[in-house]
């Protein structure tokens, strides 16, 4: 004699005594295992706001005008910032590894030592941006980028040149 379970046929309808429809065991998470999902949770959204808030704290590029930059240079310290001011005329004197000029801003005149070469259109009376930081009263410049927009290009087509190197 076998004791094999007995088959049940399969329901063709609702029967009155057909009972309760079987129940689906959905696996349930332990507590400890939540409790350790949620810390991984919290600690990865943690993560991602400070990447967030320091990339793009660090990505957008403010430019200080030379007035200002000299009220802060206090609380700026050594910090690369990026400084905009107009060339002063006449005060451009090339140097072995760069460039001395002055930046104008309001009424702030700011010496300007510069340890690259100059862009080809740097040139007095122009608004520039010097890349660089305070070292005692003068600004320490590695960059220097010219600041011209496309009213300065109508003005001036024959000074800008395309790079292939005709003239726009």
């Amino acid at each position: 004699m076998t004791t094999a379970p007995p088959t049940v046929p399969p329901p063709t309808g609702s029967a009155p005594d057909a009972g309760p429809p079987p129940v689906s065991r959905v696996p349930t998470i332990a507590p400890k295992h939540t409790v350790r999902y949620v810390t991984v949770g919290l600690v990865l959204v943690g993560a991602l706001a400070f990447l967030l808030v320091k990339g793009l704290g660090s990505a957008l590029n403010f430019y200080i005008p030379a007035d200002q930059a000299v009220a802060q240079k206090a609380t700026l310290g050594n910090k690369t910032i990026n400084l905009e001011g107009v060339v002063v005329p006449g005060s451009i004197h090339s140097t072995t590894g760069g460039v001395n000029f002055v930046v104008t801003s309001g009424a702030v005149h700011l010496a300007v030592h510069n340890t690259s070469s100059p862009p080809q259109l740097f040139q007095g009376n122009l608004p520039v941006i010097a890349v660089g930081h305070f070292q005692g009263d003068r600004f320490v410049s590695d960059q220097i980028l010219v600041k011209h927009s496309s009213t300065y290009i109508a003005q001036h087509p024959s000074r800008v040149t395309a790079p292939n190197g005709s003239k726009q």
